[in-house]
């Protein structure tokens, strides 16, 4: 009995994860804005409340629109994203035998 308890956690869990990852930003934050209000332990509502007024990017930096995105000092031709350094491609071929 304690074992079918487990994994329903478990499987509840996996499935709560699933779906927050997969929900689009906005629909995020309006779960996380309606979730804030109800009872829960402090770190849960924490969480949550910086959820709910999270940006739109992402901050890996990856984008223009990441805080911390570097900007173009005079806006050259280069772009907002600055200064682009190439890097060679490295192509292996495989070898059958």
């Amino acid at each position: 009995m304690a074992q079918t308890i487990v994994v329903a956690l478990l499987v509840t869990a996996c499935a709560v994860y699933a779906i927050w990852t997969l929900l689009p930003a906005a629909a995020r934050r309006a779960l996380a804005r309606r979730l804030a209000d109800v009872p829960a332990p402090g770190a849960v509502r924490g969480w949550l409340r910086a959820r709910a007024v999270a940006t739109n990017a992402c901050g890996c930096d990856g984008c223009d629109k990441a805080p911390g995105a570097p900007k173009a000092a005079g806006g050259d031709a280069a772009g907002a994203r600055g200064t682009v350094t190439a890097q060679p491609i490295r192509i292996h071929r495989r070898v059958t035998r």
